[in-house]
């Protein structure tokens, strides 16, 4: 019996998403396979891991409370009971160090997708529209990177009250300039493409086509470079705790802690070891990883 025309339809649509679906998987298991062959990708990603779950579970790891004060402690040097001594005032410092991770991956995990929502979709407007909406938006984002950003967010930091939220929301809203360009050069080459004519001539509305078709396919840059921007945003996080205009004691803040160790880095040097040696850690576990997904997600890489 001759097949009928909605079965061969049906069997035609059905093979060529099991072929998509085929063709997904293998691009996946090369990335895999490309990221792994960078050690040092792979290592900074177990680091980010261990971050996470040190983070995650504080109230267990951390052997102390965080903001519990000895005053009959002051500054002593570390021990068996307490591997990295106490601060200035008579704290923790493990406990703080560990209790720190949560503040530090909040604020870099949480201002970057702030930051890349805002890039993406004022990058992706802007290039797939053209004309004056994006020389407009292509001007304030000019504009935005021309300040000066360390400047910008202590005056941002100032005006507002300072508090976790607010540094998350500040460093969020001020970063994505870089991220709106990168997705604008991107979309300026995509909306020509055959897809997207396809999409318009199906009837698609321009934002459909820019959320389904257009940028699916500029994410590949935008988390590399999202990734490398987390240690950068930690740095700014604590830049702006140890100014005073960042998370507000007694939160434990890598930042904020280092902050404390000033006044006292002649006498209790140990103080600033444990915080600043955190933040060195995170930022370059973060890079690696930025590396290790770049290599990963270039297409121009070969087996």
């Amino acid at each position: 019996m001759a097949t009928t025309q909605p079965e061969t339809s049906a069997l035609s649509r059905a093979t060529v998403f099991d072929d998509r679906q085929t063709q997904r998987r293998s691009e996946l298991s090369r990335s895999w396979r490309r990221f792994k062959r960078y050690r040092p990708g792979v290592a900074g990603g177990i680091v980010i891991i261990l971050l996470v779950i040190m983070a995650v579970f504080a109230p267990i790891l951390a052997p102390y409370s965080p903001t519990e004060v000895n005053t009959r402690r002051l500054g002593e040097g570390p021990s068996w009971s307490h591997p990295l001594g106490f601060d200035g005032i008579g704290r923790d410092i493990l406990s703080r160090t560990i209790y720190g991770a949560r503040v530090a991956l909040m604020v870099g995990i949480i201002s970057t997708v702030i930051a890349i929502t805002i890039g993406v979709l004022v990058g992706a407007t802007a290039g797939y529209f053209g004309g004056w909406v994006d020389s407009l938006l292509s001007r304030i984002t000019d504009t935005l990177m021309a300040f000066p950003l360390l400047v910008l967010l202590v005056t941002l930091a100032a005006v507002f009250s300072p508090s976790l939220k607010t540094v998350i929301v500040v460093i969020g809203v001020t970063v994505w300039a870089s991220y709106a360009r990168i997705v604008r050069a991107d979309v300026l080459s995509l909306r020509e493409r055959d897809f997207v004519m396809a999409a318009r001539a199906a009837g698609a509305n321009d934002i459909r086509i820019i959320l389904r078709h257009v940028v699916p396919n500029v994410l590949g840059p935008v988390i590399v470079i999202a990734t490398l921007g987390i240690g950068g945003i930690i740095i700014l996080e604590a830049a702006l705790s140890f100014l005073g205009l960042g998370v507000q004691p007694p939160t434990p803040s890598w930042g904020g802690d280092l902050s404390s160790a000033r006044q006292f880095i002649r006498i209790y040097p140990h103080m600033a070891i444990a915080p600043g040696m955190m933040i060195v850690i995170t930022v370059l576990a973060f890079n690696l990883l930025g590396d290790g997904l770049r290599d990963a997600l270039d297409p121009r890489q070969r087996e």
